[in-house]
């Protein structure tokens, strides 16, 4: 097979991969209300559950991607199946908080290492497509969960929500388990046959996650990581309580021709639209640059949730305004690892982007705080949503005044490199 081929077979396969750990936290919001109804626990204590999921999902990529860059993507994926099984399994016989976070632990890590490696694979295997490539790769993670969306809700009817733990659990780990064996990095001959990206997006030589992280571009996109992740980490665990609060949950919705219940619509639209945000995203940034491509979306999600806070409560209006929001969010899986690439090179990318993802385990420690503001004093969701438009606002800015300068600057001054990142 030649190397322009085997790359698409590689970036394949990190799709489906992707797809299979998506249930993960794009199903979580179908299990809420279930458990809560049982056990009582809470929403909020549930909800700490999907924060513990994230932060280990993404504060322990980094180390996960050191590995890929040390051993290859093949055992931390294999390793990664099981403990995505293991996780909705734990899940399916949690009868106590403490057990139920214990799962959320196992399926952090197993997710984390699956994205972390997947991602990183595609930064390295498309030097001249990072946008496209990382995009399509998070659009498995986004879009993967749209399939399952009516099983998963109509098993926990039928079935009870312990028993779609267990039996999804199974089958997503094993599907992790046996593509994880095909995965493999490019070699120096396959990098070599590699199409030469666009000048803008040559990367600087190649800096170590310690180095990276003493840059100023870094910190600034980090911050900008967390500003906007917050808005859509509170729309997918929330969802469905969003959906209860405003009383439209189960309020049918017509939309070209296809009727269904307004959040099961949102969730099945929804992850379509989160995941082509992704490679669409990815492109348009690949054509015009990626801080002017972090503008324009930041601003088109700013917008999306502020109409959310204002016509929302409409069911039509709400499946519709959820799915914006969905499209404008997505695209930060997309440009972000563009973008960092682009910056620090291609021998760490997978550590060091895997540094940069946990910019959203930091927003996800806002998830159950939303909770909490949602249900005291009078602004209900309404405040929650502006706060979420402010962010943002801000990131957009941030984009063209802060980074894009930063980042022609650290370009101008650094030695003159090859397309792959090595000094010339």
């Amino acid at each position: 097979m030649s190397p322009r081929a085997t790359r698409w077979v590689q970036l394949v396969v990190g799709i489906i991969c992707m797809s299979m750990i998506a249930n993960l936290q794009y199903g979580w919001t179908l299990f809420v209300t279930p458990m809560d109804e049982k056990y009582h626990w809470g929403r909020a204590a549930i909800q700490v559950a999907f924060t513990i999921f994230v932060l280990t999902e993404t504060w322990l990529v980094p180390v996960e991607g050191y590995l890929v860059d040390l051993i290859g993507p093949r055992g931390v994926v294999v390793v990664a199946g099981i403990l995505v099984a293991a996780a909705w399994v734990v899940n399916s016989f949690a009868h106590s908080l403490p057990l139920l976070y214990l799962g959320a632990i196992i399926g952090g890590i197993g997710a984390g290492a699956v994205y972390g490696t997947c991602v990183g694979n595609a930064l390295k295997w498309f030097p001249d497509r990072r946008g496209l490539a990382s995009g399509l790769t998070a659009m498995g993670f986004g879009a993967g969960s749209a399939l399952t969306v009516f099983p998963i809700a109509s098993m926990i009817k039928t079935a009870g929500y312990e028993a779609t733990f267990f039996r999804f659990g199974l089958i997503q780990g094993a599907a992790v388990f046996i593509l994880g064996w095909l995965l493999r990095a490019p070699n120096a001959a396959e990098l070599a046959a590699s199409p030469k990206p666009a000048t803008r997006h040559i990367p600087g030589p190649d800096r170590t996650p310690t180095e990276m992280a003493r840059s100023p571009v870094f910190w600034v996109m980090y911050v900008m990581f967390v500003l906007v992740a917050t808005g859509g980490l509170i729309a997918t665990a929330q969802l469905r309580p969003i959906a209860k609060d405003f009383n439209l949950a189960d309020v049918p919705v017509t939309l070209l021709g296809i009727t269904l219940p307004a959040l099961t619509f949102a969730l099945s639209l929804d992850r379509v639209l989160n995941g082509a945000s992704r490679p669409l995203f990815g492109w348009v940034s690949d054509q015009i640059g990626r801080e002017n491509t972090m503008f324009g979306a930041f601003l088109l999600e700013a917008v999306a949730i502020l109409l959310l806070s204002q016509y929302g409560r409409d069911p039509t209006a709400f499946v519709l305004l959820i799915a914006l929001v969905y499209l404008a969010w997505g695209e930060i899986y997309s440009l972000f690892p563009a973008t960092c690439g682009d910056s620090f090179g291609r021998r760490f990318a997978s550590a060091n982007y895997g540094l940069l993802y946990t910019a959203k385990g930091t927003a996800s420690l806002l998830v159950p705080l939303s909770s909490v503001i949602a249900g005291v004093g009078g602004g209900g969701w309404h405040t929650v949503f502006v706060a979420a438009s402010a962010m943002n606002v801000v990131a957009a800015v941030m984009a063209l005044l802060v980074l894009k300068p930063l980042r022609a600057r650290m370009f101008a001054v650094r030695p003159r490199a090859t397309a792959f990142g090595e000094p010339a």
